[in-house]
């Protein structure tokens, strides 16, 4: 079945759960009768629907081959309609996806499931410096391979990719990152994030990572989202100076900050823990490995902006690890006492258990 085919069933079948059966029913008869494999090319999307046109397991299949509903993850976006209010699951099956994805924020409930961390890849290579639609430069915002502005947004088992290359420090327009998430309620489950100078743009929302990897240079996580990851790896391909977080809070009052939990560091270079991107910035590492690869101070305050040393929110609670000693770190960091750290070791953090899936 062709792209513009199924996009065109999908909408039928939404059509007739909400009661347009009339227009729903031609739709669809028109679409099997004019089809060369006529009800044969329509009988894998209807097995995802129940008899009464209520999507009952809602699964659209990706797959480069033809073998599926759609070759590209942006068709398939595209085919749910606008105000979808049930969870729809875009199975991604194994190969490299050259393509950039948006997800609106009229299309919540997707989860994107792919057939391995290291077998399904979305891929682009946009710089800041690029030039968009509008004729003006992307910023970093834009650059995103993958953009998720829906809520309510998973991934699982799939990585995403920014194949532009890494910039020396203090390059001006060469930020590209790989994925963007500025939906709330979002939760990845062992995902790849690969890239190099600010490859994961946690921006706005609540937000979940497990078992992730995660893949840069410079502020490779960066943004100003309420964000737990727990047993990631944070991986860096610094050539010299690189920075792992960048958190961007801009009040007291913000109720936003990274928590790194039972977490790695490794890879090359010399590191920032975290730098302070906004006045408020607020990141926390708990339980977790640090390589030789820490510059000894732990924290940068943004190009040395020393009004931010005492606004920022920085701090470690029983790190380890041959980058972890803590004697050298600068003076408006901390390492937390066990009372200080309990909010950010929990799901509580993100509200996790009001939206968080059981499984």
């Amino acid at each position: 079945m062709a792209a513009r085919d199924s996009s065109s069933f999908l909408a039928a079948l939404f059509l007739l759960s909400r009661g347009s059966r009339r227009a729903s029913i031609l739709v669809l008869s028109t679409l099997i009768l004019s089809h060369p494999r006529g009800a044969a090319a329509t009988r894998n999307l209807l097995q995802s629907f129940s008899t009464e046109g209520h999507l009952a397991a809602r699964i659209l299949v990706v797959d480069q081959s033809g073998n599926g509903d759609f070759v590209t993850v942006q068709d398939a976006v595209n085919a749910i309609p606008d105000g979808n209010d049930q969870r729809v699951t875009i199975r991604i099956g194994p190969g490299i996806y050259w393509e950039k994805v948006v997800v609106p924020a009229t299309k919540p409930f997707l989860t994107f499931q792919g057939a391995g961390i290291d077998r399904s890849l979305i891929v682009w290579n946009s710089t800041a410096s690029d030039l968009g639609p509008d004729g003006q430069p992307l910023t970093a915002y834009r650059t995103a391979s993958v953009t998720i502005v829906g809520a309510n947004f998973i991934a699982r088992d799939i990585s995403f990719q920014n194949t532009a290359p890494p910039p020396p420090p203090g390059v001006n327009g060469r930020q590209a990152a790989a994925f963007r998430i500025s939906g709330d309620m979002a939760a990845f489950y062992n995902c790849g994030f690969y890239g190099a100078q600010d490859t994961l743009c946690d921006d706005v929302g609540r937000h979940y990572f497990k078992g992730c990897f995660i893949q840069g240079s410079i502020d490779f996580i960066f943004g100003n989202g309420r964000s737990l990851y727990e047993q990631c790896e944070l991986h860096s391909i610094a050539d010299s100076y690189g920075s792992v977080a960048a958190q961007d809070r801009q009040s007291q009052t913000e109720n936003t900050g990274f928590s790194f939990v039972n977490c790695k560091v490794t890879g090359t270079g010399i590191l920032y823990l975290g730098r302070a991107m906004g006045p408020y910035s607020r990141i926390v590492y708990s339980n977790s490995y640090f390589d030789n690869i820490i510059d000894v101070r732990g924290w940068d305050d943004w190009d040395h902006d020393a009004s931010r040393d005492r606004t920022v929110s920085f701090g470690q609670y029983k790190c380890y690890g041959p980058g972890a000693t803590s004697s050298l770190r600068v003076p408006w960091a901390r390492e937390l006492s066990d009372m200080e750290v309990t909010p950010f070791l929990s799901l509580s953090f993100v509200d996790g258990t009001q939206w968080l899936p059981s499984t």
